[in-house]
């Protein structure tokens, strides 16, 4: 037991430079996957939120939900069609959308943050004009490509010591018309907007892969260019190191693709040297050591 407790307070000495490092920061982190239908996975991410805010960060919560939409869409008879293997969002289904995102799934992360001891607020990309979209591809419908971000009042929020939780649905420049945002765009052009420290990109898998499957910690943005262009980074993975190379070029700091899954994944990153996942930054960044120096 002494050793245990012991060990405990060695990792809280250990973990200083890091939070001096961070004290400040901007951290975008964009949740999702199956850790958002796990109520246990959910208090804990929560309540790793709340431990970063009050160690001084100002992390900001960007959250998905698909699942949780394709249950609402069957359940009233909404059938989806298609086109080269995406859902084509129509006006019904943006509906669908924008209510589960922003009511059922937004309230449930607040709340977990509230039930941390935290402060939260839930909003979307349509509060204050935050994101302004087009359509992405118009055969899909209302999915959108944000072209516009205003995002002061997630300044007001976080300098007011609120965590922000934003729901990935925005507003068109049309008047009345919503838009259905993918939540790591949605997350990216927010971290970009606020040029911040850290974007942190939860999924469902440990990161970037090789080509012989074991995991990269660090690369730069030209390495995943390469990587794509052979082919190593393929599927799912290319739409996330999409979102991370355009969040640099728009100056956040470093990107983080992790395993949203691993326990306490988040403070893992940020907090040791060690890190979690695959950490990408810009092929110009001065080469630093992972943690409080980069």
């Amino acid at each position: 037991m002494n050793r245990d407790w012991t060990a405990i307070a060695r990792t809280l000495s250990e973990a200083l430079p890091y939070l001096q490092r961070f004290s400040g920061a901007v951290v975008v982190v964009k949740f999702g996957g199956n850790a958002m239908g796990d109520q246990d996975a959910m208090a804990e991410f929560a309540r790793d939120i709340v431990l970063m805010r009050q160690v001084g960060l100002n992390p900001i919560v960007v959250h998905g939900g698909g699942p949780m939409i394709n249950s609402m869409l069957d359940r009233l008879g909404i059938k989806s069609e298609f086109v080269r293997g995406k859902r084509v969002t129509d006006k019904a289904t943006v509906e669908v959308v924008e209510m589960v995102l922003t009511g059922l799934v937004n309230k449930r992360i607040v709340q977990a943050i509230m039930d941390e001891g935290g402060r939260a607020v839930g909003l979307s990309g349509k509060d204050d004009d935050m994101m302004v979209c087009v359509a992405d591809d118009p055969e899909l419908g209302f999915v959108g490509r944000p072209v516009e971000m205003n995002v002061q009042v997630l300044r007001d929020l976080y300098n007011a010591g609120i965590i922000p939780v934003v729901a990935p649905v925005a507003t068109g420049m049309a008047a009345n018309e919503t838009f259905n945002v993918n939540g790591d765009t949605a997350a990216g052009a927010i971290a970009g907007a606020l040029k911040a420290d850290r974007l942190l990109l939860l999924t469902d898998v440990s990161g970037v892969k090789d080509e012989n499957g074991d995991v990269v910690t660090e690369l730069t943005s030209e390495q995943v260019r390469q990587m794509t262009k052979a082919g190593v980074i393929a599927g799912g993975m290319i739409p996330k190191t999409e979102t991370a190379l355009e969040a640099l070029e728009q100056g956040v700091r470093a990107v983080v693709i992790l395993d949203g899954r691993v326990p306490n994944a988040c403070l893992l990153e940020l907090f040791t040297e060690h890190g979690a996942g695959s950490m990408i930054r810009s092929t110009e960044a001065k080469v630093a050591v992972r943690g409080h120096g980069t």
